[in-house]
Protein backbone atom coordinates (compact mmCIF):
# COMPACT_ATOMS: atom_id res chain seq x y z
CA UNK A 1 0.00 0.00 0.00
CA UNK A 2 2.85 2.15 0.63
CA UNK A 3 4.10 1.46 -2.65
CA UNK A 4 1.34 2.34 -4.46
CA UNK A 5 1.17 5.99 -2.52
CA UNK A 6 4.93 6.59 -3.82
CA UNK A 7 3.75 5.60 -6.80
CA UNK A 8 0.67 7.52 -7.17
CA UNK A 9 2.78 10.52 -5.85
CA UNK A 10 5.95 9.81 -8.75
CA UNK A 11 2.89 10.00 -11.27
CA UNK A 12 1.24 13.18 -9.55
CA UNK A 13 4.45 15.33 -9.93
CA UNK A 14 4.60 15.45 -13.60
CA UNK A 15 0.83 16.76 -13.33
CA UNK A 16 2.45 19.66 -11.15
CA UNK A 17 4.61 21.07 -13.91
CA UNK A 18 1.93 21.19 -16.78
CA UNK A 19 -0.58 22.95 -14.43
CA UNK A 20 1.45 25.27 -13.53
CA UNK A 21 2.23 25.71 -17.14
CA UNK A 22 -1.75 25.67 -18.11
CA UNK A 23 -2.56 28.03 -15.53
CA UNK A 24 0.32 30.96 -16.16
CA UNK A 25 -0.82 30.72 -19.95
CA UNK A 26 -4.28 31.33 -19.04
CA UNK A 27 -3.33 34.00 -16.99
CA UNK A 28 -1.10 35.38 -19.08
CA UNK A 29 -3.81 36.42 -22.04
CA UNK A 30 -6.08 37.70 -19.16
CA UNK A 31 -3.10 40.25 -17.84
CA UNK A 32 -2.89 41.35 -22.22
CA UNK A 33 -6.53 41.80 -21.72
CA UNK A 34 -6.05 43.79 -18.53
CA UNK A 35 -3.38 45.74 -19.87
CA UNK A 36 -5.54 46.91 -23.01
CA UNK A 37 -7.91 47.55 -20.44
CA UNK A 38 -5.68 50.07 -18.63
CA UNK A 39 -4.54 51.51 -21.91
CA UNK A 40 -7.54 52.12 -23.19
CA UNK A 41 -8.46 54.02 -19.90
CA UNK A 42 -5.41 55.82 -19.70
CA UNK A 43 -5.61 57.01 -23.43
CA UNK A 44 -8.89 58.69 -22.97
CA UNK A 45 -7.73 60.38 -19.95
CA UNK A 46 -4.71 61.86 -21.85
CA UNK A 47 -6.61 62.70 -24.45
CA UNK A 48 -9.46 64.73 -22.32
CA UNK A 49 -6.13 66.50 -20.74
CA UNK A 50 -5.13 67.62 -23.45
CA UNK A 51 -8.34 69.46 -24.68
CA UNK A 52 -7.60 73.17 -25.00
CA UNK A 53 -10.50 75.93 -24.34
CA UNK A 54 -9.36 79.48 -26.10
CA UNK A 55 -10.61 82.47 -24.09
CA UNK A 56 -10.40 85.36 -26.99
CA UNK A 57 -9.88 89.02 -25.52
CA UNK A 58 -10.62 92.88 -26.17
CA UNK A 59 -8.02 94.37 -28.34
CA UNK A 60 -7.63 97.56 -25.49
CA UNK A 61 -7.62 95.51 -22.25
CA UNK A 62 -4.48 96.75 -20.22
CA UNK A 63 -2.10 94.36 -18.43
CA UNK A 64 -4.08 95.19 -14.53
CA UNK A 65 -7.12 93.45 -16.41
CA UNK A 66 -5.70 90.60 -18.19
CA UNK A 67 -4.01 89.65 -14.66
CA UNK A 68 -7.14 89.34 -12.52
CA UNK A 69 -8.87 87.68 -15.77
CA UNK A 70 -5.88 85.19 -15.91
CA UNK A 71 -6.46 85.11 -11.95
CA UNK A 72 -10.27 84.54 -11.84
CA UNK A 73 -9.83 81.29 -14.68
CA UNK A 74 -6.97 79.54 -12.75
CA UNK A 75 -8.92 79.84 -9.71
CA UNK A 76 -11.89 77.79 -11.24
CA UNK A 77 -11.86 74.16 -10.18
CA UNK A 78 -11.59 73.03 -13.29
CA UNK A 79 -8.57 74.13 -14.95
CA UNK A 80 -5.70 71.92 -14.85
CA UNK A 81 -2.98 74.20 -16.50
CA UNK A 82 -3.18 77.82 -18.04
CA UNK A 83 -0.84 80.29 -20.14
CA UNK A 84 -1.34 83.85 -22.00
CA UNK A 85 -0.80 83.75 -24.97
CA UNK A 86 0.29 87.23 -26.83
CA UNK A 87 -0.62 88.50 -30.09
CA UNK A 88 2.79 87.47 -31.35
CA UNK A 89 2.60 84.13 -30.03
CA UNK A 90 -0.78 84.07 -31.53
CA UNK A 91 0.91 84.46 -34.85
CA UNK A 92 3.57 82.00 -34.33
CA UNK A 93 1.34 79.05 -33.29
CA UNK A 94 -0.90 80.15 -36.44
CA UNK A 95 2.39 79.43 -38.86
CA UNK A 96 3.33 76.66 -36.96
CA UNK A 97 -0.17 74.93 -37.96
CA UNK A 98 0.49 75.70 -41.93
CA UNK A 99 -1.44 78.59 -42.17
CA UNK A 100 -0.16 81.12 -45.16
CA UNK A 101 1.00 84.01 -43.48
CA UNK A 102 -0.70 87.15 -44.01
CA UNK A 103 2.09 90.00 -43.69
CA UNK A 104 2.27 90.52 -47.66
CA UNK A 105 -1.51 91.54 -47.47
CA UNK A 106 -1.96 93.22 -43.73
CA UNK A 107 0.26 95.39 -42.14
CA UNK A 108 -1.41 94.80 -38.27
CA UNK A 109 -1.44 91.35 -36.79
CA UNK A 110 -5.56 90.69 -36.43
CA UNK A 111 -5.04 87.64 -33.62
CA UNK A 112 -6.31 88.65 -30.58
CA UNK A 113 -4.54 88.14 -26.82
CA UNK A 114 -5.85 85.10 -25.87
CA UNK A 115 -6.13 83.06 -22.72
CA UNK A 116 -5.19 79.61 -23.20
CA UNK A 117 -6.24 76.65 -20.27
CA UNK A 118 -6.52 73.06 -20.13
CA UNK A 119 -9.64 70.97 -18.35
CA UNK A 120 -9.40 68.36 -16.01
CA UNK A 121 -10.73 65.27 -17.70
CA UNK A 122 -13.54 65.05 -15.23
CA UNK A 123 -14.70 68.00 -16.55
CA UNK A 124 -14.51 67.33 -20.31
CA UNK A 125 -18.14 67.03 -21.33
CA UNK A 126 -19.91 68.88 -23.64
CA UNK A 127 -22.65 69.79 -21.11
CA UNK A 128 -19.81 71.15 -18.86
CA UNK A 129 -17.77 73.10 -21.15
CA UNK A 130 -21.00 75.05 -22.26
CA UNK A 131 -21.63 75.66 -18.62
CA UNK A 132 -18.05 76.91 -18.61
CA UNK A 133 -17.77 78.69 -22.23
CA UNK A 134 -21.30 80.93 -20.59
CA UNK A 135 -19.08 81.77 -17.41
CA UNK A 136 -16.81 83.14 -19.30
CA UNK A 137 -18.18 84.49 -22.61
CA UNK A 138 -19.89 86.75 -19.27
CA UNK A 139 -16.87 88.24 -17.98
CA UNK A 140 -15.27 91.65 -19.22
CA UNK A 141 -12.95 91.78 -21.61
CA UNK A 142 -14.37 88.24 -23.19
CA UNK A 143 -14.56 88.52 -26.83
CA UNK A 144 -15.19 84.75 -27.27
CA UNK A 145 -14.51 81.38 -26.19
CA UNK A 146 -13.85 78.30 -28.07
CA UNK A 147 -13.35 74.50 -27.95
CA UNK A 148 -13.16 71.69 -29.96
CA UNK A 149 -16.87 71.09 -29.72
CA UNK A 150 -16.88 67.92 -32.66
CA UNK A 151 -13.98 66.26 -31.47
CA UNK A 152 -15.05 66.00 -27.71
CA UNK A 153 -18.49 64.66 -28.69
CA UNK A 154 -16.43 62.18 -31.09
CA UNK A 155 -14.03 61.48 -28.13
CA UNK A 156 -16.39 60.37 -25.86
CA UNK A 157 -18.71 58.83 -28.03
CA UNK A 158 -16.34 56.31 -29.42
CA UNK A 159 -14.20 55.78 -25.61
CA UNK A 160 -17.77 55.21 -24.65
CA UNK A 161 -18.29 51.83 -26.93
CA UNK A 162 -14.52 51.11 -26.55
CA UNK A 163 -15.29 51.06 -22.84
CA UNK A 164 -18.93 48.69 -23.29
CA UNK A 165 -16.62 46.10 -26.13
CA UNK A 166 -13.54 45.90 -23.26
CA UNK A 167 -16.16 45.03 -20.43
CA UNK A 168 -17.67 42.76 -22.22
CA UNK A 169 -14.48 41.14 -23.46
CA UNK A 170 -13.11 41.00 -19.70
CA UNK A 171 -16.20 39.32 -18.58
CA UNK A 172 -16.52 36.96 -21.13
CA UNK A 173 -12.21 36.38 -21.04
CA UNK A 174 -12.59 35.74 -17.07
CA UNK A 175 -15.51 33.45 -17.02
CA UNK A 176 -12.93 31.00 -19.89
CA UNK A 177 -10.26 31.90 -17.78
CA UNK A 178 -12.01 30.23 -14.47
CA UNK A 179 -13.34 27.12 -16.80
CA UNK A 180 -9.82 26.73 -18.04
CA UNK A 181 -7.65 26.95 -15.03
CA UNK A 182 -10.09 25.14 -13.20
CA UNK A 183 -10.19 21.76 -15.58
CA UNK A 184 -6.22 22.26 -15.86
CA UNK A 185 -6.53 21.86 -11.79
CA UNK A 186 -8.50 18.98 -12.16
CA UNK A 187 -6.70 17.03 -14.48
CA UNK A 188 -3.66 17.66 -12.09
CA UNK A 189 -5.38 15.90 -9.36
CA UNK A 190 -6.76 13.19 -11.28
CA UNK A 191 -3.46 11.40 -11.22
CA UNK A 192 -3.50 11.69 -7.30
CA UNK A 193 -6.62 10.16 -7.21
CA UNK A 194 -5.61 7.08 -5.66
CA UNK A 195 -2.86 8.52 -3.32
CA UNK A 196 -5.95 10.89 -2.10
CA UNK A 197 -8.57 7.48 -1.37
CA UNK A 198 -5.24 5.56 0.19
CA UNK A 199 -4.68 7.98 2.41
CA UNK A 200 -8.32 7.72 3.03
CA UNK A 201 -8.15 3.91 3.59
CA UNK A 202 -5.52 4.44 6.32
CA UNK A 203 -7.96 6.57 8.46
CA UNK A 204 -6.19 9.69 7.61
CA UNK A 205 -8.49 13.36 8.18
CA UNK A 206 -10.34 15.23 5.17
CA UNK A 207 -8.28 18.33 6.58
CA UNK A 208 -5.11 15.76 6.66
CA UNK A 209 -4.85 14.75 3.28
CA UNK A 210 -6.26 18.57 2.31
CA UNK A 211 -3.78 20.37 4.15
CA UNK A 212 -0.67 19.68 1.72
CA UNK A 213 -2.46 19.45 -1.87
CA UNK A 214 -4.21 23.10 -0.86
CA UNK A 215 -0.27 24.46 -0.03
CA UNK A 216 1.09 22.75 -3.22
CA UNK A 217 -2.15 24.68 -4.79
CA UNK A 218 -1.09 28.12 -3.26
CA UNK A 219 2.36 27.75 -4.00
CA UNK A 220 1.66 27.02 -7.67
CA UNK A 221 -1.03 29.43 -8.17
CA UNK A 222 1.26 32.08 -6.64
CA UNK A 223 4.29 30.48 -9.44
CA UNK A 224 1.59 30.63 -12.45
CA UNK A 225 1.13 34.28 -11.09
CA UNK A 226 4.58 35.09 -10.72
CA UNK A 227 5.48 34.04 -13.95
CA UNK A 228 2.51 35.54 -15.72
CA UNK A 229 3.12 38.69 -14.54
CA UNK A 230 6.99 38.35 -15.73
CA UNK A 231 6.19 37.47 -19.07
CA UNK A 232 3.24 40.20 -19.42
CA UNK A 233 5.93 42.85 -18.39
CA UNK A 234 8.62 41.67 -20.81
CA UNK A 235 5.73 42.13 -23.45
CA UNK A 236 5.08 45.36 -22.02
CA UNK A 237 8.65 47.02 -22.09
CA UNK A 238 9.09 45.31 -25.50
CA UNK A 239 5.77 47.19 -26.90
CA UNK A 240 6.78 50.20 -24.83
CA UNK A 241 10.40 50.28 -26.59
CA UNK A 242 8.87 50.12 -29.92
CA UNK A 243 6.04 52.64 -29.58
CA UNK A 244 7.22 55.50 -28.09
CA UNK A 245 3.77 57.13 -27.78
CA UNK A 246 2.79 53.97 -25.09
CA UNK A 247 5.36 55.72 -22.71
CA UNK A 248 3.54 58.26 -22.34
CA UNK A 249 0.60 56.62 -20.79
CA UNK A 250 2.47 53.99 -18.83
CA UNK A 251 1.15 53.87 -15.15
CA UNK A 252 3.27 51.77 -12.88
CA UNK A 253 0.72 51.51 -10.56
CA UNK A 254 -2.30 50.05 -12.68
CA UNK A 255 0.82 47.51 -13.99
CA UNK A 256 1.39 46.64 -10.15
CA UNK A 257 -2.20 46.40 -9.55
CA UNK A 258 -2.99 44.00 -12.62
CA UNK A 259 0.29 42.07 -11.03
CA UNK A 260 -1.04 41.56 -7.88
CA UNK A 261 -4.44 40.89 -9.69
CA UNK A 262 -2.64 37.80 -11.78
CA UNK A 263 -1.07 36.06 -8.44
CA UNK A 264 -4.29 36.45 -6.28
CA UNK A 265 -6.54 34.77 -9.19
CA UNK A 266 -4.06 32.09 -9.77
CA UNK A 267 -3.74 31.65 -6.29
CA UNK A 268 -7.78 31.52 -5.21
CA UNK A 269 -9.13 29.56 -8.60
CA UNK A 270 -5.93 27.01 -8.38
CA UNK A 271 -6.50 27.00 -4.25
CA UNK A 272 -10.75 26.51 -4.81
CA UNK A 273 -10.46 23.85 -7.83
CA UNK A 274 -7.65 21.78 -5.62
CA UNK A 275 -9.74 21.75 -2.60
CA UNK A 276 -12.99 20.44 -4.67
CA UNK A 277 -11.21 17.75 -6.48
CA UNK A 278 -9.68 16.83 -2.73
CA UNK A 279 -13.06 16.34 -1.49
CA UNK A 280 -15.53 14.94 -4.54
CA UNK A 281 -12.32 12.07 -4.78
CA UNK A 282 -12.79 11.51 -0.72
CA UNK A 283 -16.69 11.08 -1.43
CA UNK A 284 -15.76 9.01 -4.39
CA UNK A 285 -15.48 4.93 -3.84
CA UNK A 286 -12.72 2.80 -4.60
CA UNK A 287 -14.36 1.16 -7.54
CA UNK A 288 -15.28 4.51 -9.38
CA UNK A 289 -11.53 5.76 -9.20
CA UNK A 290 -10.87 3.69 -12.03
Amino acid sequence: MAQTGRASIKRGKPSYFMSVLGVTLVLFFLGIIGWLVINANKLRDYFKENVEVRVYLLGNLNPKDSVNLMDYIASRPYVKSIRYVSKEEAKTIYMQDENEDWSKVLNDNPLPNAIYFRIKKQYVQLDTLANIQADLGARTYVTDVKYPEALIGKLNSNFRVIGIALLVLVIIISIVVIILIDNTIRLAMFSNRFLIKTMQMVGATRGFIAKPLNTRAIINGATSGLLASLALYIIIMVFENSITQLQTIHDSGSLILLFLTLIVTGVAITLVSTHRSVVKYLKMKLDELY
